[in-house]
């Protein structure tokens, strides 16, 4: 579904060329395909966030190509359909909340694509009932909470139907449990109405069910695999500004010290073996 062919890109000319900038990307490559529930990690600024630009065409590549369902996102009169296929919900959802109401706020992304106004209200509904928002269309945006104003923003890019979801650490401006409840969301909503995520993140425990993780690292793709092989890389996390969640850590250390753990152990499991290496 998306084709990245050794993409280098910089947010603008170098100065001195003979001390050139470090490109915010140089020489990636990946392929997401469809349904794939895809993490990119890594610390800040190592070109996660940059990457989704691209696949977006917000902005386009100095060198490779970058292909969407086929498309490249270098041809202008693609980027309408592009950007139908490949929906993005950023950080702080008050920066793409437009309308003063859910409803409006909605309604605004219909608007924009045709969506028919007889069906437009039967729409607004689907979707603030697909993600849990349990807030009638006429509630002002202003008297959300943040995990509410996350939902909304979730909702106004699932009434588009896209193809392909990116969330840019959409979870970072919410507390521990609004995180793991707008992931528990997440993921329902995917067994509803099925579609390709691309998900960025510094919390771990977020994608250990995804399908691959691409391990970033000043602009590059230092590593990629599933959970499964790079999460018993702890140097390698490391390196790329990322940790593992405790019980994960905590399973590395008993299986370093030769004591047996299971593939994914519970709380009870973990005390029991912490006393018995006592």
């Amino acid at each position: 579904m998306i084709d990245v062919r050794e993409v280098t890109f910089s947010y603008r000319e170098p100065v001195d060329e003979e001390k050139p900038e470090r490109p915010a990307l140089s020489g990636v490559s990946l392929e997401v395909r469809p349904g794939e529930f895809v993490a990119l990690l890594g610390r800040n600024g190592s070109g996660k966030s940059s990457l989704t630009r691209l696949l977006n065409a917000l902005q386009q590549p100095a060198e490779g190509t970058v292909l969407v369902e086929g498309r490249p996102t270098s041809d202008p009169k693609l980027t309408q359909a592009i950007r139908r296929t490949v929906q993005i919900v950023f950080q702080n959802p008050e920066n793409q909340q437009v309308g003063l109401t859910v409803g409006e706020d909605i309604a605004f992304g219909l608007s924009n694509i045709g969506w028919p106004q007889a069906e437009m209200a039967e729409r607004i509904a689907w979707a603030t009932r697909l993600v849990g928002l349990a807030a009638g269309e006429d509630r002002p945006v202003s008297g959300l909470s943040g995990g509410e104003k996350q939902k909304l923003a979730l909702a106004s890019v699932l009434a588009l139907a896209p193809r392909c979801l990116i969330l840019d650490e959409a979870t970072s401006m919410l507390d521990p449990v609004a995180r793991r409840q707008f992931v528990e969301t997440l993921h329902r909503v995917r067994e509803e109405q099925p579609f390709t995520l691309i998900y960025i993140t510094h919390h771990l425990e977020e994608v250990m069910a995804a399908d691959r993780w691409y391990l970033f690292r000043s602009g590059e793709i230092e590593a990629s695999g599933t959970p499964a092989e790079l999460a018993d890389q702890p140097a390698l996390l490391a390196a790329c500004g990322l940790e593992l969640p405790y019980a994960r850590r905590l399973s590395f250390l008993l299986r370093s010290r030769g004591i047996p753990v299971s593939a994914n152990p519970d709380a009870e499991e973990l005390r029991r073996l912490l006393w018995k290496s006592r």
